[in-house]
């Protein structure tokens, strides 16, 4: 059986791809490091849909967690794979780079890119071997463009871009596309304490995206239909960055 796993599931732009991808038929795994209440909220969404969602906990940022976590579902699941993956973890230190602690970069760094590599490492063997998978990595406006106070972000989202667009020519004939969507101003709790009054003057569909709109595009890059479609970072932004 094909499963999908979504990394940082339990909430906002996470929560809404799990329960899209779980319309599609594939039964979810929800990974979360600490909002166990937020993450049984989503898998019971699921299951009253008629989904099919297990938790898995652990924080992407440790390579043990993840290895010993993916290695113990792997071990009970010997006729199941993780076919779709979604790198969606993420954490936000903002500040100046001038005043950035040495905590502030690290975290955020390990938690978006080497959280990339510990997760889709352990994923894409068993995706290559069966010749069929996707890999979809949640990045952001701010690896494309930069954003000031974001040097932190910035870098990361900018490594996961480029390990995307490298990852998807390593495994291409092997029928795995490894694609990622870059969203703008979405409402999440990541962007709660943002003037949005202020900042959708600045977007040209003058308004905010949506978690669900970001995860319908994570759906259909998970599908038949995106086959050929490896090596893009697709932006969702509302013309932010035309």
């Amino acid at each position: 059986m094909k499963y999908a796993l979504v990394t940082g599931g339990s909430r906002g732009i996470g929560a809404a791809i799990c329960k899209a991808l779980a319309k599609e038929g594939y039964p979810i795994l929800i990974n979360y490091v600490s909002r166990e209440d937020a993450a049984l909220e989503v898998k019971r969404e699921i299951e009253e849909a008629g989904g099919a969602a297990e938790l898995l906990k652990f924080n992407v940022s440790v390579p043990k967690e993840a290895e010993e976590a993916l290695d113990g579902w792997m071990a009970a699941h010997p006729d199941d794979y993780i076919a779709v993956l979604v790198n969606n973890a993420g954490i936000r230190r903002d500040t100046l780079l001038m005043w950035m602690e040495d905590k502030d970069w690290y975290d955020v760094i390990n938690t978006h890119l080497n959280g990339f590599f510990h997760v889709t490492r352990k994923a894409i063997t068993p995706m290559a071997k069966k010749k069929w998978g996707r890999v979809i990595s949640v990045a952001s406006l701010s690896g494309i463009k930069g954003m000031p106070g974001q040097t932190n972000y910035s870098a990361a989202k900018g490594g996961v871009i480029a390990a995307t667009k490298a990852l998807a020519l390593e495994v291409a004939k092997r029928r795995v596309t490894v694609n990622a969507v870059a969203p703008g101003f979405v409402e999440t709790d990541m962007t709660k304490e943002l003037d949005q009054n202020s900042l959708k003057d600045t977007i040209p569909a003058g308004r905010f995206g949506t978690a669900e709109e970001v995860a319908d595009l994570v759906a259909f890059l998970a599908s038949e239909k995106a086959g050929y479609i490896t090596g893009q970072v697709i932006e969702i932004n509302g013309g932010l960055n035309t």
